[in-house]
């Protein structure tokens, strides 16, 4: 008989498991180092105990920062083929993490046939999903009844799941007083926000945490404390809703720790630059250094259709200031569904941020692959540039659009390329280029 039920028990235990013992070789990290980290909460291995073929992975302190890719069917996208291949896409980018946000239908086929196929950690948010499991409207819907779609996706094999437990009323009384510009943009959230005001019940997830906890500690999910009232634009950021429920949030994780459940904390949002590390400081000395996940931040409003930079550019600052996942944004944000297109931007461009903050963090090893780049430009050997860049297709692509002369430069600078002339120089070797044209 297993001794016992989450990583985190196992790691207060002193038990290294099979899953710690995989994030510590991928991490170059000692074990025993990564099991202090997890009996503390700085780390969570989401792995639920019914998904099979996931290859676990680590978030939090001293770790790689890791990217979650979105996606699921939507009443106005029924395109299950479309939605299949964006899951493809993500495993083969090497992303850590999808998150199933389906929210049309009978979502457990599409979720359950994700479970048994991904190594990539599975989340969802249990909220999206109640309508169409329970077949009720929302006020019809009981506290009990949202208990009973946390259990059927914690039984299908979901790794991590979205709980908006901190928008209790404590928090919504300081985000009515506080007044909005685009008051509640969380979709789980508004929700919970509406059936609280139309009921005039408490949140069922705050109300019934401990019942929430006992579930999630039987299959090993990871909650991922979600963030209601996170702002939906720079003018909405720091405000007292947010900060109200960060502090609700900082509660829940001590009593989620307490139950031997691993917990993740979901940040902004939208935030202009110069408020970012304030705010993954503030999260982690409320939270207690549990993992941070953040959307973005969006630095600016002003860019839909481009909202995947304007994510990478808060992404890159909030992982270098502490945050440890990133969930992906795509240039579709804002406007519909993404496509498959749509996904690799997206991808890319977190992909991108979550690498430049792991070296401004000086996490083990990041650099390795800069430094192979590197030395590929100095000889320019466009094979090696190809292979270490984070899209190789594309980079190639482009090279082979407009193709140089010969292989020792590209169409940019030809002959006046600045590494071959150095280079020939440094060789002994003359530069000449009347005689070359």
């Amino acid at each position: 008989m297993r001794e016992y039920y989450t990583q985190m028990e196992a790691a207060k235990k002193g038990i290294a498991t099979p899953e710690m013992e995989i994030v510590a070789a991928k991490e170059n990290m000692d074990v025993n180092k990564l099991m202090e980290y997890v009996a503390s909460g700085q780390v969570a291995i989401p792995a639920n105990v019914k998904h099979t073929s996931l290859s676990a992975e680590g978030i939090g302190t001293g770790l790689k920062t890791k990217i979650n890719v979105n996606l699921g069917i939507s009443g106005d996208c029924k395109d299950y083929d479309m939605e299949m291949e964006k899951v493809k896409m993500a495993i083969d980018y090497g992303c850590e993490a999808i998150m199933d946000l389906s929210n049309y239908g009978k979502t457990n086929t599409f979720r359950t046939k994700l479970i048994d196929m991904s190594p990539a950690m599975i989340g969802t948010v249990p909220m999206y999903d109640a309508i169409g499991y329970l077949e009720k409207d929302l006020l019809e819907i009981t506290a009990k009844d949202f208990l009973r779609v946390v259990e059927a996706h914690a039984k299908e094999g979901v790794d991590f799941m979205t709980i908006h437990a901190g928008i209790n009323r404590r928090a919504v009384e300081a985000f009515k007083r506080q007044g909005r510009v685009m008051n509640i943009v969380s979709r789980g959230g508004s929700l919970l926000f509406a059936w609280m005001e139309m009921t005039g019940n408490e949140n069922p997830f705050y109300e019934f945490y401990d019942d929430v906890l006992g579930i999630l500690h039987e299959y090993d999910v990871t909650i991922s404390l979600g963030d209601a009232l996170r702002p939906g634009c720079i003018a909405d950021s720091t405000d007292a809703g947010q900060i109200s429920e960060l502090i609700e949030l900082g509660a829940l994780t001590k009593r989620a720790w307490d139950k031997d459940v691993q917990v993740m904390v979901e940040g902004p949002g939208h935030m202009a630059m110069n408020e970012i590390e304030a705010n993954m400081k503030l999260q982690k000395r409320i939270c207690h250094n549990a993992p941070f996940y953040v959307l973005g931040p969006l630095v600016t409003d002003i860019a839909p259709g481009y909202d995947h930079i304007t994510s990478a550019i808060g992404g890159a600052i909030a992982a270098a200031s502490g945050a440890d996942f990133l969930c992906y944004v795509t240039p579709a944000e804002h406007l519909r569904l993404p496509d498959v297109n749509d996904v690799k931007e997206g991808i890319i461009a977190s992909k991108i941020a979550a690498h430049a903050a792991d070296i401004a963090k000086g996490v083990p090893h990041a650099r390795d692959i800069d430094n192979k780049m590197a030395a590929a430009r100095h000889k320019l050997d466009w094979d090696e540039m190809f292979k270490y860049a984070i899209d190789p297709e594309k980079a190639q692509r482009y090279f082979e659009s407009v193709p140089p002369e010969d292989r020792h430069s590209c169409s940019m600078c030809g002959k006046m390329c600045a590494v071959r002339t150095t280079n020939k120089i440094l060789a002994g070797e003359k530069v000449e280029f009347c005689s070359e044209l």
